[in-house]
């Protein structure tokens, strides 16, 4: 028995109402440009809109103009999708509440994660989506993920309930040693202000 391996998300599809509803969101409101649209494969009568989320993946709607759109929130239960998040830089980020409020879009306010910030609302649909900003830059050659594998290990060893701060700067420190190369032969702290 052998894995199947992935290697990344490719695409996520909703299931969305009219056409003009889902461009009036994702690229109105998210700002993902609509790349391109095509007939649903599978349902000839829908149509199928793709966007580009800002990673060069996509977010792809099914859309039917028969469909109106239903604010009620989405079921959360067992196998039904709870949330979408979107990764967003930290000034956007700063930005989101005020922006969600001109639009007289109700919201979570800001969320402090631990390893993240965030803040929720839903679309015209009902589906919650968050908008996330890492509070952290992966040193070069590694990701995010590694540096949050790296800053649960050292949260486990603490005995600490969730990913802080110290964790993370702990991690980017350890992490940096690991990519970087350095001619000295000893890296550990150094206090250069108690010499005389």
């Amino acid at each position: 028995m052998r894995k199947l391996q992935v290697q990344g998300v490719h695409h996520i599809t909703l299931v969305g109402a009219d056409r003009q509803t889902s461009i009036d969101f994702w690229e109105g409101v998210l700002g993902m440009p609509f790349v391109f649209e095509q007939p649903n494969l599978d349902a000839p009568d829908e149509s199928h809109l793709y966007f580009d989320p800002g990673d060069g993946r996509l977010i792809t709607v099914f859309t039917d103009e028969s469909r109106t759109p239903d604010r009620s929130p989405n079921p959360t239960a067992i196998g039904n999708l709870h949330h979408i998040a979107f990764a967003v830089s930290r000034a956007t980020y700063t930005q989101a509440a005020r922006r969600l409020e001109e639009r007289g879009i109700a919201h979570s306010g800001e969320k402090d994660r631990g390893f993240m910030d965030s803040i929720y609302f839903r679309d015209p649909l009902g589906q919650l989506i968050e908008l996330a900003c890492y509070k952290f830059e992966p040193p070069d050659g590694t990701t995010h993920a590694e540096v949050l594998h790296e800053a649960h290990r050292l949260r486990v060893m603490a005995g600490d309930a969730n990913i802080a701060d110290i964790h993370l700067a702990d991690a980017l420190e350890s992490l940096s040693e690991q990519t970087t190369d350095s001619l000295s032969p000893d890296r550990t702290p150094k206090d250069p202000y108690s010499r005389d």
